[in-house]
């Protein structure tokens, strides 16, 4: 089982097909097998890197609890990113991990090639909406807390699907990693310079707002709605998904 030693922190990661290499992150309560259907697809003419951000999956609990934060979650996509040798990638991430990836942008802009954000939300300028937010996200690491991976049954398929070595990581994740404290992503996205595709299920009422108005900020971003798509576009249609993104890397200059 592939790991690396970030900080302190045995984090799970897989490489699949070879070329341009693009890094995936998983959405909370997800873990990387979320990707499976785009493996083959997308792994014929590029490099799929996945993992399981720390906390989730196979990848270990931080015997610190502060250690489980936005800041360490970046790091560790950096750290990834030194590990396997890649200096530049394009950047992608599900809801939580779509939110990553606008946060290593921001620290990171000269190792984006380009951003892949998917059912995702920028984070938000208002501290009441973002308290808001932060007492779900808690809401929601209580109920797990207590229920177990049943929480998880009758969530987005990423979610219900999903498998962890030890849930206290995922319960923690929501209290902290989850959780945000400034606007600093949502103000980021006019100065993004890099190519930019934002992808949403049409289902995905709560995220579609959200999409609209990251695909409206960023600087020349392109917006795909999914039909018949919910939460976990990528698993809903991932014929749809697979061409749709495809094009995009396709589409981009060599790294």
């Amino acid at each position: 089982m592939p790991t690396f030693d970030s900080g302190g922190t045995n984090i799970y990661y897989e490489v699949h097909g070879e070329g341009p290499p693009v890094l995936l992150t998983h959405g909370y309560s997800a873990t990387a097998q979320m990707w499976r259907p785009q493996l083959e697809a997308l792994g014929r003419s590029h490099q799929l890197i996945v993992w399981d951000i720390r906390g989730h999956g196979h990848s270990a609990v931080p015997a610190d609890p502060s250690e489980l934060t936005e800041a360490h979650a970046v790091a560790d996509m950096t750290r990834l990113l030194d590990h396997l040798g890649i200096e530049r990638a394009v950047i992608g991430g599900l809801s939580l991990g779509g939110y990553l990836s606008l946060a290593f942008q921001l620290r990171h802009p000269d190792r984006t090639q380009a951003l892949l954000i998917i059912d995702t939300g920028p984070g938000f300028k208002k501290d009441a909406a973002r308290e808001a937010w932060n007492r779900q996200a808690n809401a929601m690491a209580d109920e797990i807390a207590a229920k177990g991976v049943g929480a998880l049954s009758d969530r987005s398929a990423e979610m219900a699907t999903s498998q962890h070595d030890d849930l206290s990581g995922v319960v923690l994740a929501g209290r902290t990693l989850l959780t945000q404290y400034n606007p600093s992503v949502i103000e980021s996205l006019p100065h993004i310079g890099c190519p930019s595709l934002v992808v949403v299920g049409a289902l995905d009422e709560p995220f579609l707002a959200a999409s609209s108005y990251m695909a409206g900020k960023i600087p020349d971003a392109r917006l795909e709605v999914v039909a018949d798509a919910g939460h976990a576009v990528n698993i809903d249609q991932p014929a749809a998904f697979n061409a749709v993104v495809g094009s995009f890397l396709r589409g981009l200059d060599p790294a």
